[in-house]
């Protein structure tokens, strides 16, 4: 505990996630709602949504019919945002969350953002009409290129017609807001950001390890927030190993990453229990406390200097659909 390179780390950690905007600042974005939920602007769309949202992969796993019951109930208490992609269980997360938001005007009280596999012009045409198609939907609030976690992804989308793909379905009303995903490396992401184009979202591993090693939230959230890009959390609980490894709970994970200034959380969902716990979280949120956050660093230090608790990070973890896109690399 006495080791003065640890303790240089941690003040600089918790310098940089304060210039970040850690903690209270969080606080001046955020606003109640009437179902108790507290809500964060997303960006420069002038919407606004639930601090925490549904994560379209994770509602792919149970049973239909009680996938149906989960989402309604989240739209019930106060969830908006709703996550998923193309890809997901080979397009079955998208159909139950389209029959989920068939009844009872629920279309209308979320926002849903899905996610374009293809890099390619046709391709994007393809995943547009299937993701319209199977959310039961004439517009998607917000496209995003998903997994952008190889070095030739920013080009291949502008060069091979994805992002003009984007572009005619945004005029054509079909989606509202386009931005992008990944996982791998911030590096990614960076080059993204410098592509000649105003992103609407950019989403990304935010995680008390991922302030550590490759670490998105010290070097993509700062270009974010200065131009208004709505950065959306996921994988505040570095797919299960936090909790499983370090023994932190999930709500200090969630906590933490709701902390930083994200307009949204995406939680993985697979049951009522877990929907509840995280409502929970959400309606009794308070940032972390200075000191808090620093014996959090500390206990994940170590254990985050190689990635291996963020497989995502340092495997080849990722969509069969883009192993199958970059094999010819």
């Amino acid at each position: 505990m006495n080791d003065p390179n640890r303790r240089d780390f941690l003040r600089f950690s918790a310098a940089s996630l304060a210039a970040a905007g850690f903690g209270s600042a969080v606080l001046a974005q955020q606003q109640d709602s009437p179902v108790g939920i507290p809500t964060r602007p997303l960006g420069k769309t002038g919407v606004r949504v639930s601090i925490v949202g549904l994560g379209g992969y994770h509602i792919g796993i149970p049973d239909k019919k009680q996938a149906i019951a989960i989402m309604h109930e989240a739209i019930d208490e106060g969830m908006t945002f709703f996550d998923n992609s193309w890809d997901y269980h080979d397009g079955g997360s998208e159909e139950v969350m389209g029959a989920a938001l068939a009844t009872g005007g629920r279309r209308q009280k979320v926002f849903l953002m899905t996610k374009v596999c293809a890099r390619d012009y046709q391709g994007a045409r393809q995943h547009l009409e299937d993701s319209l198609r199977r959310l039961r939907t004439d517009v998607i609030d917000l496209w995003q290129f998903h997994e952008i976690n190889w070095d030739v992804d920013p080009d291949w989308i502008f060069d091979r017609g994805a992002l003009r793909c984007a572009l005619e379905a945004r005029e054509a009303g079909k989606i509202r807001h386009i931005g992008f995903t990944g996982h791998k490396d911030p590096v990614h992401h960076l080059n993204m950001l410098a592509k000649p184009f105003a992103w609407d979202t950019v989403q990304m591993p935010i995680n008390a390890l991922d302030a550590h090693f490759r670490s998105f939230q010290k070097r993509v959230l700062p270009e974010c927030t200065p131009r208004n890009i709505a950065v959306i959390g996921m994988k505040a609980l570095a797919g299960g190993t936090i909790p499983t490894q370090l023994s932190i709970s999930a709500e200090l994970c969630r906590r933490f990453a709701l902390s930083l200034p994200i307009s949204t959380l995406v939680c993985g969902i697979r049951s009522r229990q877990e929907l509840q716990q995280d409502l929970a979280m959400a309606r009794g949120f308070q940032p972390l406390e200075p000191a808090a956050t620093e014996q959090l660093l500390a206990k994940t230090q170590a254990p985050a200097a190689d990635g291996q608790l963020e497989p995502f990070k340092t495997t080849k973890y990722g969509s069969a659909y883009h192993a199958q896109q970059h094999a010819e690399q």
